[in-house]
């Protein structure tokens, strides 16, 4: 019980002087503006998308109070994103099905490829498959390219191809 207090104590210190330092207002600070790799749940809100060991206070957070599994469920704390755009959902996707979506691009087919091309809502899913395959060292240029500049770089592949008819807008 003495655990769960301090955290608690510790998570609103650490918010208290996170959003003393916010310029956003609290409308857009709890709208869903994105979050770090601890995911989506009450540590997105408090802690937003820093990075580093922040994001295992997020983490810790999100498990203490569970809120992570009921903002999926309930579409709440940063979890919705049945507003975003098929560009952010692409993006999102990417990102958390990273290593599968990989390889699938590698060999130009498999699921993970076939399920990015529908959330882009690509008119021609085979031949997006394709032009990423073609495109793999540029959207994979190193081992250390991060998932943003990797999720960035297939929507703006799926994008700038029409022939795709990927509508990502």
């Amino acid at each position: 019980m003495k655990k769960m207090i301090t955290i608690s104590l510790m998570a609103f210190a650490i918010s208290a002087s996170a959003f003393a330092e916010a310029k956003k207002s609290l409308h857009d600070q709890f709208t869903g503006q994105g979050y770090g790799a601890a995911g989506c749940g009450l540590g997105s809100i408090l802690f937003g998308q820093k990075p580093g060991m922040v994001q295992v206070l997020a983490a810790t957070t999100n498990g203490t109070f569970g809120t992570q599994t009921f903002g999926i469920s309930s579409g709440t704390s940063n979890c919705d994103h049945s507003r975003a755009t098929a560009a952010i959902k692409t993006e999102f996707f990417a990102a958390q099905n990273e290593v599968s979506l990989k390889n699938d691009i590698a060999k130009g087919n498999g699921e993970t490829l076939s399920t990015l091309t529908r959330v882009a809502n690509c008119g021609n899913s085979q031949q997006a498959a394709a032009a990423l395959k073609v495109n793999f060292s540029e959207i994979y240029p190193s081992s250390s390219a991060s998932s943003k500049e990797i999720s960035s770089k297939i929507v703006h592949i799926l994008s700038t191809d029409k022939s795709l008819s990927c509508k990502l807008g």
